[in-house]
């Protein structure tokens, strides 16, 4: 849809609540009214990204806690933790030292806490608010309440009572913030969860324990149990607001909005508050009936992006060929306004299978002395310079291995950025078995190097008392990151590169040895600004997964399109093209898809023979994920599911197929 300035407020007519976000921002997406809403069970707001969706809940929590100075009352919060609120604690902190915003009549109940935690942990929510919130604002100590995780289980049920019994007696939350789980839960009351439910402890499902894995160095460390603030507070609150962004979330906001109202799902129980509405980033809202397939529920202007994203999904839903659509298809699911336009059938159906043909190429770098109006890439310069960036060690042959080897193979000065050392990916023994090989190595051909023992017995001793999370000391960090960077030689080394076109960013905003990094810096953007302008490449390639469940992916990419965009002015940059590819764990929409490279069986066995170099993430690594599948095994999967679906719609079927989408600046 064309972007436009919208007046940024939710709402059915007859709600109350239309006034909830009530900022002006420019957003690609509008919001859904009338005729539209009769998918959507829930108010929602689309912003195009999650900062200017944090400043506008920022905004209207200001103007509460405001409201309710000038009535000389407390303003009762309910805050969550996790990912999802830290942009709104920023700004929130920000309003208070840069605008004289007061939380002196303030009031906060949190959700939830893992039990049983200490609220020193690193991990713990006690920390997390503080850090985030109450220890940069003025908030009075005795006014912030957060779920005890050090008490006995004996203790707890009295506990949770009280808990409940203080915000009945402050009149209830005025304002309940709340993230989502992949599962759909809300706090921590997880799929089953009745809605009638009391704060009390809960067994955390699976899924969540495995979103949270990596937080605390693998699911055998993740706890089991929590305490959370019950459904049934939740729904009393007098207004609700629920933040989520990110493409990793778009699957649950759709079911929550536009299914059902199921206790399987728990953030679908909002559907029936009377003052609630989800605020979502674009990429969170894209499964919305509204925002995926429009032409379900108004009339659009046909543009070749939406009639490509229609055709496509229309034949898969139909397990059709492309060229096997009917002018009945079209009419039946909603396409007659587009065959009126466009069609007969056949005549859409060419177009858009000449299309997809053409992004197929063998040749990611151009194919020289042939003609380019159809392919992908230019044919000139026939030798072209290449820098691929990996956010860590192994993204580059995970996601795109085919493609770095062919473009190699054919020629072109390939470079590959690896822009973070990937340390803390790493398991604690591998770091001692390399600590000790260098000891015996020394041993055993006669070299005298204390400080390599030392530094050994050192490791040894800080790994053996190691608690839980604790952040590793920097010798430990500095071991780990060498594996990695050992592995990545390795790798180029299997494809190709001279140690000449390998390139060790280590960004800074990385390098704190914890989950969570610094924020994206200058030094980040200037480091990788130098090395574009060193290599001067005519391809960028760089990992597009917004939906990275480290972080770090966005991070990175986000560092690579403010190096770009400040170089742009440069003469070099105007023969610049990059391209996106895709992590392990999702690939580009086959309507995305504007470069697809195929691979051979052969092909694919050797892609898999240069992710192997990467023996530090091999059976069993730190950050496994919900996907108990090997990285390779994860690749290979999501290659040959491309491969099918092209053969699907018609086209000729490979053993692999890698997609890259164009970002143009």
């Amino acid at each position: 849809m064309p972007s436009k300035d919208i007046n940024i407020e939710v709402g059915q007519e007859n709600n109350s609540n239309k006034n909830i976000i009530h900022k002006t921002m420019k957003s690609t997406i509008d919001k859904a009214t009338g005729f539209e809403k009769r998918f959507e069970n829930i108010n929602t707001v689309v912003f195009q990204n999650s900062t200017e969706a944090s400043k506008a809940v920022a905004q209207e929590i200001a103007a509460l806690i405001k409201s309710k100075q000038e009535k000389n009352e407390s303003c009762i919060l309910g805050l969550a933790t996790g990912s999802s609120p830290k942009g709104l604690y920023a700004e929130l902190v920000r309003l208070h030292k840069e605008e004289g915003l007061s939380f002196k009549n303030v009031i906060t109940f949190n959700l939830d806490e893992y039990y049983p935690m200490q609220p020193d942990s690193i991990n713990s929510y006690v920390r997390f608010m503080k850090e985030l919130l109450l220890d940069q604002v003025d908030i009075l100590p005795q006014n912030y309440y957060i779920p005890d995780g050090t008490l006995t289980k004996e203790q707890i049920a009295d506990y949770c009572a009280d808990y409940e019994a203080k915000i009945e007696a402050l009149g209830g939350i005025d304002l309940q913030i709340l993230g989502i789980g992949g599962n759909g839960h809300i706090g921590f009351n997880e799929s089953g969860s009745l809605q009638n439910s009391k704060t009390r402890l809960v067994a955390l499902d699976h899924i969540t324990r495995v979103a949270a894995s990596g937080d605390f160095s693998g699911l055998s460390n993740t706890p089991r149990t929590a305490i959370t603030l019950g459904v049934k507070k939740i729904m009393e609150a007098k207004q609700v607001i629920l933040m989520a962004w990110g493409e990793g979330k778009s699957n649950i906001i759709q079911k929550s909005v536009e299914g059902e109202v199921t206790n399987l799902i728990p953030a679908s129980f909002l559907q029936e508050h009377n003052n609630a509405v989800f605020v979502l980033d674009k990429e969170a809202s894209s499964k919305l009936t509204r925002i995926n397939r429009p032409w379900l529920v108004e009339k659009i202007e046909w543009t070749d992006k939406l009639i490509r994203k229609a055709v496509l999904g229309l034949a898969l839903d139909l397990k059709k060929p492309i060229l096997m659509l009917t002018d009945a298809d079209y009419i039946e699911n909603g396409m007659s306004d587009l065959l009126a336009d466009s069609g007969p059938a056949y005549d859409i159906n060419i177009k858009i299978f000449n299309k997809l043909q053409n992004t197929i190429t063998g040749w990611p770098g151009g194919k020289p002395n042939a003609d380019d109006s159809n392919r992908p890439e230019r044919a000139e310069p026939a030798r072209k310079r290449v820098l691929l960036f990996s956010p860590h060690p192994d993204d580059d042959i995970i996601s795109m291995g085919g493609t770095f080897m062919r473009l190699q193979e054919q020629g072109h000065e390939v470079h590959v950025a690896y822009q973070t050392s990937g340390n803390i990916a790493v398991a604690d023994d591998e770091a001692l078995r390399f600590a000790s090989f260098v000891v015996d190595y020394n041993e055993k051909f006669g070299i005298k190097n204390s400080e390599a023992e030392d530094i050994y017995k050192k490791a040894t001793a800080f790994l053996k008392n190691k608690k839980a999370s604790e952040i590793d000391i920097p010798e430990v960090r500095y071991i780990k990151g060498l594996i990695r960077k050992g592995e990545a030689r390795a790798t180029s080394h299997f494809v190709g590169l001279p140690d000449s076109q390998i390139h060790f960013m280590e960004l800074p905003f990385y390098e704190t040895g914890a989950i969570e990094k610094k924020p994206l810096g200058k030094e980040d953007i200037q480091i990788t600004m130098d090395l574009i302008e060193k290599v001067k490449p005519h391809q960028i390639y760089a990992a597009g997964d917004l939906a990275d469940p480290h972080g770090t992916h966005k991070v990175c990419l986000d560092a690579i399109f403010e190096a770009v965009k400040n170089l742009k002015p440069k003469d070099f940059m105007k023969d610049c093209w990059v391209w996106l590819y895709r992590g392990a764990w999702q690939e580009w929409g086959i309507d995305e898809i504007e470069m697809a490279v195929p691979m051979s069986p052969d092909q694919v066995l050797s892609k898999r023979h240069g992710i192997f170099k990467h023996q530090s993430q091999k059976d069993g690594v730190v950050f496994q994920g919900s996907d108990a599948r090997e990285f390779w095994q994860r690749a290979e999967d999501r290659n040959g599911e491309t491969a099918q679906l092209y053969n699907q719609l018609g086209l000729a079927h490979y053993a692999a197929m890698e997609a890259f989408v164009r970002w143009e600046f």
